[in-house]
């Protein structure tokens, strides 16, 4: 099953690529009135989807453009066809297609295909995680001193009252250092590999991290919401390489 996931998300790279020599030029829409879609990702999703269906027409969908489907399937694809669409529309290279596999709501694949940096990170469950041919593992940094972690404002753009202000002028003082890639798909994957020790966000939706918490979780690393519970992403998500979780939530 890995490999089938592989290919769509590789393909689906590959437009993406078409698609961002065009970024100058793309037609935006608006969710919000900070929040845009492309129709480069309803082509990709839909190019997605359609491949899913040729092999699996039985399966269910959950893509971040069109929603849900009810087949009432054991098995769910969790699509998200660009995630990081600011940077694609403004030319930067941190933007992924994330493809996910569940069976009875359990992630069992994933594909997080990063193309402008071209790197493909993927894992099946209990299988270990790669980054392309190569195995990744999390760091092994164990204090928040000696961290970088990353985040992301997905709240602020949906104007939550609760949002990721606080929580970042807490921790920032207590950091190496902070990055913001703007692809919450990309942020969990290099936690996987030990460019990050952490991420931490707040509003985002299953498909921003169905493939990266598998991919995460089979280098080694955990994940949870922002209380230590697992009631991710509802209250917000945390994922660590396991060793600065409860400094983390102590210092928020």
């Amino acid at each position: 099953m890995i490999d089938f996931v592989k290919k769509i998300s590789v393909s689906a790279g590959k437009m993406a690529i078409a698609e961002f020599a065009k970024s100058g030029s793309l037609k935006l829409d608006f969710k919000s009135e900070k929040d845009i879609v492309t129709e480069a990702d309803r082509r990709i999703e839909d190019f997605i989807i359609s491949e899913i269906h040729k092999k699996f027409p039985d399966h269910d969908i959950f893509g971040e453009e069109t929603g849900k489907t009810g087949k009432g399937s054991e098995f769910c694809w969790v699509i998200d066809p660009i995630d990081g669409t600011t940077s694609f529309v403004h030319g930067q290279p941190f933007f992924s297609v994330s493809i996910a596999l569940q069976k009875y709501g359990a992630t069992i694949a994933g594909a997080v295909n990063a193309p402008k940096l071209e790197e493909v990170f993927w894992a099946e469950k209990g299988k270990g995680a790669f980054c392309n041919k190569t195995r990744i593992h999390v760091s092994s940094r164990d204090r928040l001193l000696n961290s970088v972690l990353s985040t992301g404002f997905a709240c602020l753009r949906s104007d939550m009252k609760e949002n990721n202000l606080p929580i970042f002028n807490k921790i920032l003082p207590r950091l190496r250092g902070i990055r913001r890639y703007g692809s919450a798909a990309i942020d969990l994957s290099y936690v996987a590999c030990g460019r990050l020790e952490g991420f931490w966000e707040l509003n985002l939706k299953p498909y921003d991290i169905a493939a990266g918490v598998l991919i995460l979780q089979e280098a080694g690393g955990e994940v949870c919401d922002l209380r230590g519970k697992q009631n991710y992403p509802n209250d917000g998500i945390l994922a660590s390489n396991g060793k600065i979780t409860e400094e983390f939530l102590k210092s928020i």
